[in-house]
């Protein structure tokens, strides 16, 4: 594991006080992670709205988002669980847990996993969401991963509350509903890139976020930007 990165991470977790703050790109940092420091093939993370109920807000690649749409719009699968019980999950072999969530597990290998760890995103009595880790092969997950990802749910979970708290005219929820208004952008922008240019969601992705990063520009600003063409955008034929 690389402490370096480790340790920049956390800090970045915790840094939720800038003016700036963006928590769809708070969220992706913090699957993007995942992947990169714990050996996690893909990650996931998703939040309740303001009603309650479950919504994805970031996802490492389209896989997962997808993936965790289905279990969503399925009821079941184990990062639903988690949420629900506010305890970790832990599937080594999905297809010992055929029965238990058959839509899921028949998916979830279909997209290329075989193994999922779900930690809870809570605050003691308070679950706002849950983090899914997938791999490609079965078996258990690194042991000592797997408390470095729930310290760093621990610490997204804290910043996002810690968030509303200086925020005080701004509830959490609502908050996670604007969050919601932007990955709905950032879903319109991807479908309209990827027609534009011939290729696939992830590759669409993939531009935007680059093209982002390489203007210092909040994704989803861009994503606004490029559906309502209100301003040129060389490259990505805005």
């Amino acid at each position: 594991m690389h402490e370096q990165l480790l340790a920049k991470t956390f800090v970045e977790l915790a840094d939720n006080l800038v003016a700036d703050f963006d928590l769809i790109d708070f969220l992706r940092l913090l699957t993007d992670r995942c992947v990169g420091l714990l050996g996690a093939g893909a990650a996931g993370v998703l939040l309740a709205d303001r009603e309650g109920a479950l919504r994805v807000m970031a996802a490492s690649d389209e896989r997962v988002r997808l993936l965790e749409l289905f279990q969503l719009q399925n009821d079941q699968g184990p990062c639903l669980t988690c949420f629900r019980t506010g305890a970790p999950v832990t599937v080594p072999d999905l297809d010992k847990e055929v029965t238990r969530w058959p839509r899921f597990t028949a998916l979830a290998q279909q997209s290329g996993f075989r193994s999922v760890q779900a930690l809870p995103m809570r605050l003691r009595d308070e679950v706002v969401g849950a983090l899914n880790l997938f791999r490609a092969d079965p078996g258990s997950f690194d042991p000592s991963a797997i408390p470095v990802a729930q310290a760093m749910a621990d610490v997204a979970t804290i910043s996002l509350l810690q968030h509303r708290t200086s925020q005080r005219s701004t509830a959490l929820n609502e908050q996670l509903q604007t969050a919601l208004t932007s990955r709905i952008l950032i879903e319109q922008a991807k479908g309209k890139l990827a027609e534009r240019q011939g290729v696939d969601m992830e590759q669409a992705f993939s531009t935007l976020r680059g093209y982002a990063g390489a203007h210092n520009r909040r994704l989803s600003d861009l994503a606004r930007a490029f559906i309502d063409g209100s301003e040129p955008l060389k490259g990505l034929g805005g």
